[in-house]
């Protein structure tokens, strides 16, 4: 019974690539299958607050990427997917909003915790602006994955998304 329930999945996945919809995707599946559960990654800071309490001895420099080139998912490739996740900006506009930014599976990435893996990090130019008074909140980030590596300040990326929309991410 499970191979016609995995079928089933691939089926659906496929059809709903070809369609144009979004798959929404979690952030394991931009690991290699092999890798699942053994890569290192800092524990996520769920609150502004907690952020104080960091220490370089625990978590190490946060200006460090312990893997800058972690391997990515080939088969991610123009895939149409839906991800929620943290705003990390790369820039501001005039009028105080972010256009490009990483996107990072936890608060804090990049800039107060060491960056994650950069196959857990995503490079991300959106169609509108995202207020800079709303980065503290986590987003639904939809578009086409471009399996590339990306250099910035903060951190390297395996992924890039270009012309993303993005909602806020509602409990």
């Amino acid at each position: 019974m499970r191979p016609m329930l995995r079928l089933l999945a691939a089926s659906l996945l496929w059809v709903s690539t070809l369609a144009g919809a979004a798959v929404e995707i979690a952030w394991e599946e931009l690991i290699p299958l092999e890798l699942r559960g053994q890569q290192a990654m800092p524990l996520p800071v769920h609150g502004i607050s907690a952020l104080g309490e960091l220490s370089e001895e625990e978590f190490g420099d946060p200006a460090l990427q312990t893997e800058p080139a972690a391997p990515v998912v080939a088969e991610m490739e123009g895939r149409h997917v839906r991800l929620p996740g943290y705003i990390v900006p790369l820039g501001i506009t005039d009028t105080m909003e972010v256009q490009e930014f990483l996107l990072v599976p936890y608060f804090g990435a990049c800039i107060h915790v060491p960056p994650p893996p950069s196959n857990q990090i995503v490079h991300v130019r959106s169609t509108s602006g995202i207020k800079l008074a709303d980065l503290y909140q986590p987003f639904w980030i939809t578009g086409v994955v471009q399996v590339e590596h990306t250099e910035s300040e903060l951190a390297n990326a395996g992924y890039r998304i270009e012309a993303a929309s993005v909602e806020p991410y509602v409990y």
